[in-house]
């Protein structure tokens, strides 16, 4: 069954004083405030005022930083008017100026798509190659701005709610469900609700508290907790935060507390809101879903085919955010990588082209460095590629193919 909605549009944007604003933009935009400003322009000047404020830019300035796990950080972000909302479940390209560079990356907002006061919260893992993520980790600030781009992504909930539904979710790909969950709640939807989160370790779930409380107030939603490395807690608590190591102690407690749980049931390891191991038919059913509920799960690839193998899978809606493992030997790499706009020719190391790109100096638009936001899309003149996402061959000359998930199989042209 579903809960029908009438407009399910986001709403999730500014919405103060609209004519008041809409005039004032006329006005600054008007050709003889133009002329005045020259030869700056008016952005020049209302970045003085606001930085985040821009009359063709669409951009957001961060009004809060906050450290809901050792090794994430959560931004409140305020865009300026030129932002339309989004669907819960879709990612946001934003830019981040790094050492005087520009660095875009993808982020799902985990706020409400009808969020009344139009911020956005985006929560960013860290990762060890991850530039951007601990640059915002380490260094991020109220009053800095990003720049954005509209929100992209299928990955969202049909206009007809399903009534029962589970959210699944590993690491962080618990962003994009938190949003759908909040935004279900906004809507005030009446059916059933099952969240169910993976992570290595308690400490390492930015909403945990959350979560808890709104299983505690929602009759119809439901929350568990599945970590992944229960056993090697002792090592995964080197280096914590005090914080992080109280949150890792209670994680411990409630295991041990569901031993003699386990043991008697001879199945799954679930105590309350707790689980261990990773995805099992027993957890769906911990959590009051079963093999046939409408399902959406985004985070690694194994989470993802685990929920195919035991769901349905035309009610099994998946996201990943980690980058497609790369199948092609490097060594077994032959040819060269043409990039014909550049002048530029290289040897082919079988990395993915953008890789090859960067790595013979050129700075190809890009984004998420996984298949998800097509910002590198890019013509190819000539030769065989492989889609890493997707396992395809394609030799097609002339045709747009993603670079950061494309891999030369033999001698490849660009036009780039």
């Amino acid at each position: 069954m579903y809960t029908e909605i009438a407009d399910p549009q986001p709403t999730g944007r500014l919405r103060a004083r609209p004519h008041r604003r809409n005039l004032g933009h006329r006005i600054l935009g008007s050709g003889l405030v133009e002329a005045l400003a020259a030869p700056h322009g008016v952005d020049r000047y209302l970045e003085l005022v606001r930085p985040g404020w821009s009359l063709r830019d669409l951009r957001a300035e961060v009004i809060a930083v906050r450290h809901p796990a050792p090794e994430s950080v959560t931004l409140t972000l305020r865009p300026n008017h030129l932002w339309r909302g989004y669907e819960a479940g879709q990612f946001v390209r934003c830019t981040v100026e790094i050492d005087g560079v520009q660095r875009a990356r993808c982020y799902s907002p985990a706020s409400s798509a009808h969020r009344a006061d139009g911020l956005i919260e985006l929560t960013a893992r860290t990762h060890p190659e991850g530039l951007v993520s601990r640059f915002l980790h380490d260094h991020a600030v109220p009053g800095m701005v990003f720049g954005l781009e509209p929100a992209a992504g299928d990955f969202v909930l049909p206009p007809k709610r399903p009534e029962h539904l589970v959210l699944i979710s590993g690491g962080s790909g618990i962003t994009p469900v938190m949003s759908m969950l909040r935004t279900l709640l906004d809507e005030g939807h009446r059916g059933r609700i099952a969240f169910l989160h993976y992570a290595r370790t308690p400490d390492r779930v930015p909403y945990a508290r959350e979560l808890e409380e709104i299983a505690a107030r929602s009759p119809g939603v439901s929350v568990a907790f599945a970590y992944t490395r229960a056993a090697d807690a002792d090592d995964s608590r080197r280096g914590r935060s005090r914080q992080g190591q109280e949150q890792l102690r209670q994680g411990e407690e409630h295991f041990r507390q569901g031993q003699e749980h386990f043991r008697q049931t001879q199945g799954h390891f679930c105590q309350g809101h707790f689980c261990q191991g990773h995805f099992c038919p027993e957890h769906l059913l911990a959590v009051g879903a079963d093999p046939g509920t409408e399902a959406y799960v985004c985070g690694p690839p194994g989470l993802i085919d685990a929920v195919r193998a035991v769901g349905e899978p035309e009610r099994v809606h998946s996201e990943s955010f980690v980058p497609p493992a790369r199948t092609i030997d490097t060594g077994d790499a032959v040819g060269a990588v043409s990039f014909a706009r550049s002048g530029v020719d290289a040897p082919n190391t079988g990395a993915t082209l953008l890789e090859q790109a960067e790595a013979a100096g050129l700075k190809p638009l890009h984004g998420c460095r996984m298949g998800i936001c097509h910002t590198c899309t890019c013509r190819k003149l000539a030769g065989t590629v492989r889609n890493l996402r997707t396992g395809e061959i394609s030799a097609t000359a002339d045709e747009d193919i993603q670079i950061c998930v494309s891999v030369p199989a033999g001698s490849v042209a660009l036009d780039l």
